[in-house]
């Protein structure tokens, strides 16, 4: 949990622009950790995971929220440095490729791979445009 605060402080840093809201919730299991808001009035939550590998470990709550919510969910992953990776790499994946997250962890193409890629994705995010 500790490494997860600290992805949500250098998300908070890197992306000022949306409206950030920790969520800390213990009566509903499996919600993710932040409720965003964008200047296009649009809410989304965002689970945070924090790997020293290839692996994404999801607890079966958090597995069943996002295959019941599969639009507006997203998980940003933060791979951190370890022996055979020299430096730390974020990762944006839709929540609704969570199975995919699960099976495969950090093999599967993400839609942004930067605190900067995610700062554009989640600015534009406006679910009333078709």
């Amino acid at each position: 949990m500790l490494l997860e605060r600290k992805l949500y402080q250098k998300l908070k840093k890197n992306i000022p622009s949306i409206s950030w809201n920790r969520i800390e919730n213990l009566s509903l299991l499996g919600m993710p950790d932040l409720l965003g808001y964008n200047k296009n009035n649009q809410f989304f939550t965002v689970e945070l995971k924090v790997v020293k590998g290839n692996k994404i470990r999801f607890s079966p709550h958090q597995i069943a929220w996002h295959k019941r919510h599969p639009k507006n969910t997203f998980i940003l992953v933060e791979a951190v440095a370890s022996r055979s990776v020299k430096t730390s790499s974020i990762s944006l994946f839709r929540g609704s490729r969570i199975l995919e997250l699960v099976r495969s962890g950090m093999k599967i193409e993400p839609i942004a791979r930067s605190f900067a890629d995610c700062q554009t994705f989640f600015e534009n995010l406006d679910y009333g445009k078709s």
